[in-house]
């Protein structure tokens, strides 16, 4: 048996299932990572020097707008074949009175668009702002901020809901996330390059569980020793074939 079917078979059973995302899963809707060539301010600056508190203290137009841009041309974007897989995998484990839950890297909603309920995002999102005296939360419309840094009813800076680095990751995200992959029965970590803690530690934990773990991806990670299955390849190609073999009685 492949470890394609293995991974088939073991999802027609399972009652739990974890699944983390990361930009590799994006990267086939358009959505840039870091290390692409970039346009516009992607072009002219460093990302990892703007997604600082720092550098929204030091400079907070730039940054804004830096993070306006990068948010239109998400919205551009639209969900490709493998976040349309997970959402039907997520109804057919849910349809059979199963627990299913989603975790991502990606700050571009582009799980919720194709259908997934309530992914939990570990590092937030680029579609929501936050006032940065309150707390409060807003969904910016299709169109540019009219202003950088734009303001809340309260005069003070919104920026975006993201966890920047030196940021700590939202603790209630990451309980609910490290729970799942505990206990689920299969567990899956799909274009993620396993780097960046703690959200590689939720593969971690996974595989010192009973649980069977997948990962597929197109390059090797520190993870593909470690993980039950390997599967090399696109997931916009693997993924609708997996859950299309899991959906058919």
């Amino acid at each position: 048996m492949t470890g394609e079917q293995r991974l088939i078979e073991a999802l027609r059973k399972a009652h739990s299932v974890c699944v983390l995302t990361g930009a590799g899963i994006s990267i086939e809707s358009g959505v840039p990572t870091f290390r692409d060539p970039q346009e516009g301010l992607w072009a002219k600056y460093d990302p990892a020097k703007l997604s600082t508190p720092e550098a929204f203290e030091d400079d907070p137009a730039l940054v804004t707008r830096w993070y306006d841009e990068r948010r239109l041309s998400v919205l551009k974007c639209q969900p490709n074949p493998a976040h349309i897989a997970l959402a039907d995998l997520e109804r057919t484990v849910r349809d059979r009175g199963g627990s299913f839950t989603l975790v991502t890297q990606n700050i571009d909603r582009l799980h919720q668009r194709a259908g997934s309920s309530e992914p939990i995002e570990l590092h937030g999102s680029l579609h929501v702002w936050k006032c940065t005296s309150t707390g409060r939360t807003f969904l910016p419309g299709p169109e540019p901020f009219s202003e950088y840094p734009p303001r809340s009813p309260s005069g003070s800076l919104y920026r975006p809901d993201v966890v920047w680095f030196g940021e700590a990751l939202p603790e209630r995200a990451l309980e609910r996330a490290w729970r799942a992959a505990q206990w689920c029965e299969v567990y899956m970590v799909i274009g993620t390059s396993s780097l960046v803690y703690p959200a590689a530690g939720l593969t971690e934990v996974a595989c010192e569980s009973d649980g069977l773990t997948a990962e597929i991806n197109l390059d090797p990670t520190p993870m593909s020793e470690r993980v039950d299955i390997c599967l090399r390849g696109k997931a916009s190609q693997i993924l609708p074939r997996v859950v299309t073999a899991v959906r058919t009685p």
